[in-house]
C-alpha cells in the first residue's frame, strides 16, 4: 500500500493517458486522443501530460510515492515507451513502481463510464461479465473477459471470428449482456455483435484505457522490482531487429 500521491500512466493504445491520484480523494486523469486517421503521440506528449496532471492535482514528485503504469497487452512501441518512462521517472525519483494490465484497466473502466455511455437499455448497471478488446492490428486482437473483479478468461490474442465463437459458446453470462468494450471492440463490432456481444456507440468512454483506473488498481498491489517491470506482448513484436550479416 501506499499513502502518497500515484502517477498512473497508459500507452498500449494510440491514445496517451496520465493520471494523478492524491491522498483524500483528489484524482485528475489527461489524456491524448488521436482522430482515427492520425499517429499516436506518446514520445511527444507523455512527459508534458504528466507534468500537467501534477500541477492540476496541486501536487508534485516530493509528494508521489508510487508509479503505476500500463503494461499491456498493446503496441510494441507505445508500451516500451510508456514502460521505460515509468522505470526511469520511478529510479529518479525513488519511488515504487507496479504494472497493471492494461485489458483488466479497460474492463474496469466502465465504472468510470455513465449508464447513457454505456448505451445498455434496461441494463443501467454493469452486472454481466465484460470483453476488454484491444486492436492488435494484423487483423487481430488482444482480449480477455472479466467478471466480478474476476478473470474468466486469460488475455491472448485472437483473431476476431475465433474470439466470436468463444463468446458465443461461453455460458456465464446469465441475464446480463456481455458487454464488449476497446478500440477492437469498434473496429469488430459486427462479429462481435452477432456473437452477442453488446458493444457501446464507439466515442463512449468505455472505449478508453485509463490511467485513472490503472492507478486504482495499482494502489493495493504489490510494487515489484524496476528492472522486473516488463511489458506483456502475448506475441512477436511487429518490428524486429534485423539479423546480423552472415
Amino acid at each position: 500500500m501506499t499513502g502518497g500521491a500515484i502517477v498512473g500512466i497508459d500507452t498500449s493504445t494510440k491514445a496517451t493517458s496520465v493520471a494523478v491520484v492524491v491522498p483524500g480523494g483528489r484524482e485528475v486523469e489527461r489524456r491524448d486522443d488521436p482522430l482515427p486517421n492520425e499517429q499516436p503521440r506518446h514520445a511527444e506528449v507523455l512527459q508534458p501530460l504528466i507534468e500537467r496532471a501534477l500541477e492540476q492535482a496541486a501536487t508534485s514528485w516530493d509528494e508521489v510515492t508510487r508509479i503505476c503504469v500500463g503494461v499491456g497487452p498493446g503496441g510494441f512501441t507505445g508500451l516500451r515507451l510508456g514502460i521505460s518512462t515509468a522505470r526511469a521517472l520511478a529510479q529518479g525519483h525513488d519511488v515504487e513502481v507496479v504494472g497493471v494490465s492494461s485489458l483488466e484497466a479497460l474492463a474496469r473502466g466502465v465504472e468510470l463510464a455513465s449508464p447513457k455511455e454505456l448505451d445498455l437499455p434496461g441494463h443501467p448497471e454493469v452486472a454481466g461479465p465484460v470483453l476488454a478488446v484491444i486492436d492488435a492490428r494484423r487483423g487481430e486482437v488482444f482480449a480477455a473477459i472479466y467478471r466480478h473483479h474476476r478473470t474468466t478468461m486469460e488475455p491472448g490474442v485472437f483473431p476476431p471470428a475465433e474470439l466470436a465463437e468463444r463468446v458465443a459458446a461461453r455460458r456465464e453470462w446469465g441475464r446480463s449482456p456481455m458487454l464488449g468494450v476497446g478500440d477492437g471492440a469498434v473496429r469488430f463490432r459486427a462479429e462481435l455483435e452477432r456473437a452477442g456481444v453488446a458493444v457501446p456507440s464507439d466515442g463512449s468512454r468505455a472505449h478508453r484505457v485509463s490511467a485513472l483506473m490503472v492507478c486504482r488498481l495499482g494502489r493495493a498491489r504489490d510494487a515489484v522490482d524496476r528492472d522486473a517491470l516488463l511489458p506483456e506482448y502475448h506475441r512477436e513484436p511487429d518490428a524486429v531487429p534485423p539479423s546480423p550479416p552472415q
